[in-house]
């Protein structure tokens, strides 16, 4: 769990990594910038996929976000699983986290991949906890106590039983701690980590129950989960007519993270410019707003240089300004009173 303060002294050296967070609302209130995840693996980089502009990257600064989600493929990453970080795509990704970096804005590493290594899935032959470990060890190593980088171990794990997910997740963390890095790491759940499905039951245990027995070593995690207010909760239509059932399942959410001294993070939610979608934008921030010990904060799906403009979710600026849906999330957030979030190792 994530704790507002602590020291923890391991192999020699201490760590004592201190999240501030806001006496009312949440820390962090971000976007997704969505593109390094386009393609498949053997996409051609400025062809099938990009990272984020300075011009997206300053905007988003510019209106007042501290925190960008940052997608990619693990495949690109690591062409061959065991194997070393490819060197010009750890580049691309090191650049993208600098130039947020450099707007005062922290970065989520996002291995957008589903919880598959191309068509393997996780946890099955040919894709093991082991081999997942490895990946993000290896990470961690690039990325070691920036204290405003924070590891999501993975988007949305589907197709996984939830007790081997959780052997999984358990250990990738062993391997990020094994390094000394003392980041922060958001844990998802499987079956899309939705909050509205985090109690029930699936095969392999429930999210609720299984995944409270992360293990981390420097005790330092949040759980990610992600909701949306459409028909079926996939953020995937342009109606939102379970935005009341979308808001009520954060707030029982909200509940479990209070009952076992968990914190969460909001990595993915989204809406149309409905009415009824920008209401339920801002109902959902103030879920979490009224919750400042057990949220970290939100991130917006999504934005990015290459997001269809007629995506219904889209917040990316066109020629008209901006969007309806970033003016509903400035405004929830703009009713919290925050103090400045930092980490500091």
């Amino acid at each position: 769990m994530v704790k507002f303060t602590f020291a923890l002294l391991l192999g020699g050296a201490t760590f004592s990594p201190i999240l501030a967070f806001a006496e009312t609302g949440t820390c962090y209130h971000g976007v997704n910038i969505s593109g390094a995840e386009y393609g498949d693996a053997a996409g051609v980089y400025g062809t099938n996929y990009t990272y984020p502009s300075e011009r997206t990257v300053q905007y988003f600064a510019q209106k007042g976000m501290n925190i960008v989600r940052l997608p990619f493929r693990w495949e690109r990453l690591q062409p061959l699983l065991g194997n070393a970080l490819d060197e010009a795509e750890l580049s691309r990704l090191d650049e993208a986290v600098e130039l947020i970096r450099s707007h005062n804005m922290s970065v989520v590493l996002d291995p957008h991949n589903f919880g598959y290594y191309g068509e393997t899935r996780m946890m099955s032959e040919g894709l093991t906890a082991a081999d997942f470990a490895n990946f993000w060890t290896r990470l961690a190593i690039e990325f070691a106590n920036q204290d405003d980088v924070f590891f999501g171990l993975m988007n949305e794990p589907h197709d996984i039983p939830t007790d081997e997910w959780l052997t999984s997740a358990n250990e990738a963390i062993a391997g990020i701690r094994a390094t000394g890095a003392n980041n922060l790491i958001l844990v998802p759940g499987t079956n899309w980590s939705g909050a509205s499905s985090w109690e029930n039951p699936f095969t392999g245990g429930s999210n609720a129950d299984l995944m409270a027995k992360v293990k981390d070593p420097f005790d330092n995690f949040a759980f990610e989960v992600h909701q949306y207010m459409d028909e079926d909760f996939s953020g995937t239509h342009d109606s939102c007519p379970q935005a009341k059932q979308a808001e009520e399942a954060l707030s029982n959410f909200t509940r479990w993270l209070k009952d076992n001294s968990f914190r969460g993070f909001l990595g993915e939610f989204g809406g149309s410019a409905s009415e009824e979608c920008l209401a339920g934008l801002q109902a959902m921030i103030n879920v979490m707003d009224s919750a400042p010990e057990q949220w970290l904060g939100w991130t917006y799906w999504a934005a990015g240089d290459w997001w269809p403009e007629d995506e219904a979710n889209n917040i990316q600026p066109t020629s008209k300004g901006d969007r309806p849906q970033l003016a509903a999330i400035l405004a929830a957030k703009e009713t919290a009173v925050s103090r400045e979030c930092e980490t500091q190792n």
